[in-house]
């Protein structure tokens, strides 16, 4: 393994003996956790959160994580029937969670720098008392994403997108920096 990554990775010693897997893996979650945004990302993140309308993304993006991803609705049995698109779509409790969500996301929108501070808590919510599998948030930042795209089509050109994607890509590690 070249030395360089050793020497930026903070392994210890005691450490040092592990498998290579484990240092590239230790490698990749300090790159995760360690995220630096340009000034130019913030401005490309905040410029589309502003023109998202939470009321209308939220349920939207929701919506499609039950119906594209049918088995993520076994974390939503309090809403009732969302067996089927239409039920998905028209159900209330799915169109005021999908706002609750986005809601939420606004809060690492405003704090770029501590996105995992911003989401410790809820992180440890769904791992310890719902027991989301941590797969189901990045299906449903790409949900968010395909919504925020729909509504901004060509406002939404590839240099922000990328940059939205690693913005929810911090999102979605700091929601599952609680499991273990």
């Amino acid at each position: 393994m070249h030395q360089g990554i050793r020497a930026k990775s903070g392994l210890t010693p005691q450490t040092r003996s592990r498998s290579p897997e484990h240092v590239w893996m230790c490698v990749l979650i300090e790159a995760a956790v360690m995220v630096k945004w340009t000034d130019k990302e913030r401005s490309l993140v905040q410029a589309v959160w502003e023109k998202v309308d939470i009321d209308v993304v939220g349920p939207d993006a929701l919506a499609r994580v039950l119906i594209v991803y049918p088995w993520t609705e076994r974390y939503f049995g309090r809403f009732g029937d969302i067996f089927t698109a239409t039920a998905v779509l028209q159900n209330a409790g799915v169109a005021a969670h999908g706002r609750v969500v986005l809601t939420a996301l606004d809060a690492a929108v405003r704090d770029m720098d501590n996105i995992r501070g911003t989401y410790a808590a809820l992180s440890r919510l769904h791992y310890e008392q719902l027991q989301v599998d941590p797969e189901n948030f990045a299906l449903l930042a790409d949900c968010i994403t395909v919504a925020i795209a729909c509504k901004l089509k060509s406002a939404l050109d590839p240099q922000s997108q990328a940059t939205w994607k690693k913005f929810l890509s911090a999102v979605v590690d700091a929601m599952s920096s609680q499991y273990n």
